[in-house]
């Protein structure tokens, strides 16, 4: 089977964001380290370019639109980061963006979302499809469907995190047992595992979701999509798709990929964790890899573990509720 990306797409893609994304660091922190009794590698997107890791698959695809497809505009679909990262990369680009947001969406990532330029159209999660309404807006304005995640352009943008993440452990000399990034429909998954299945074949692989959004790990397990259920709600707002996508789920497979879950309240606990000790603005929905290791889903201690801190774009109240424990 021919997966829908390669490392060298990755590469390729590592090329057009040079210079334009953040790369960001790869961090440790000693009390985090002393807790797990190993060492835990941090990859903090939460300092990405609009707060998360979707600011480099945006780009990575509006990039790529021929000129004629630029002055059509773009449309995307999304709770918020991926919705953010399409309208600042579109704003940098000089096209057009709408986006269709959730109603009860962060009113953070609205805000931020209308802030990079971007025409916000909000939709009722659980009566309407945002596929549909993205759908009509693409065949009224002529707009381009920049996907959340299942898209190859996307998924190569995203992988380019993996890049970073192998040439800063050969820097020094590391090898990692294990690796942990929080999963939606797979688009950042699948990119980085392409790259870290490749360059550290030996390390385990994890995708991390809300327990009530476990799709792609029941997925995983059967061997076939399976659907979550939508109208079940979560403070992990980054992550709730209902399926993973076709393109991505392939690549999650052919790499051996398995699947763990948090609870919203451990996701919670892990946001403040990483505020009052890693010293990270994070979000529920960002922070669940690091909830996996901190809640015992896998064995840290004695080994090397990588995590990516998907995003940061959290509303100041729920910051303060994960803080003060009271979020769930």
């Amino acid at each position: 089977m021919t997966l829908a990306i390669s490392y060298e797409d990755i590469v390729a893609a590592a090329g057009r964001i040079k210079g334009i994304a953040v790369r960001t660091p790869l961090i440790e922190n000693l009390a985090l380290n002393e807790r797990l009794g190993g060492r835990v590698f941090i990859k903090p997107e939460c300092l990405q370019h609009a707060g998360a890791f979707k600011f480099r698959g945006a780009y990575n695809r509006i990039s790529q639109l021929t000129d004629e497809e630029k002055k059509r505009g773009v449309v995307a679909f999304s709770s918020g980061n991926h919705a953010q990262g399409v309208a600042l990369a579109a704003r940098m680009l000089g096209v057009k963006a709408t986006i269709v947001m959730p109603k009860d969406a962060p009113e953070i990532k609205v805000r931020n979302t209308k802030g990079y330029g971007a025409i916000v159209r909000l939709f009722d999660r659980y009566s309407e499809s945002r596929e549909a309404i993205a759908a009509e807006i693409s065949e009224k304005e002529g707009a381009i469907v920049v996907p959340s995640f299942n898209d190859p352009y996307i998924m190569a943008g995203q992988g380019t995190i993996g890049l970073e993440i192998a040439e800063d452990l050969k820097a020094i000399g590391v090898t990692p047992d294990q690796i942990l990034t929080g999963c939606g429909g797979g688009g950042l998954a699948s990119g980085l595992y392409t790259v870290l299945g490749r360059e550290f074949p030996g390390a385990a692989r994890y995708v991390v979701e809300p327990a009530t959004y476990d799709d792609t790990k029941r997925s995983l397990e059967s061997g076939t999509r399976q659907q979550a259920d939508i109208t079940v709600k979560s403070i992990c707002d980054a992550l709730l798709s209902d399926s993973p996508g076709p393109l991505t789920f392939a690549v999650l497979q052919a790499f051996g990929v398995k699947g763990l879950t948090v609870s919203d309240r451990e996701a919670a606990d892990a946001v403040a964790y990483a505020s009052e000790i890693l010293k990270l603005t994070t979000e529920p929905g960002g922070v669940v890899s690091l909830a996996a290791l901190l809640e015992g889903r896998v064995e840290a201690k004695g080994q090397t573990s990588v995590i990516v801190l998907s995003g940061g774009n959290i509303d100041p109240k729920l910051l303060a509720a994960c803080l003060a424990g009271t979020a769930v």
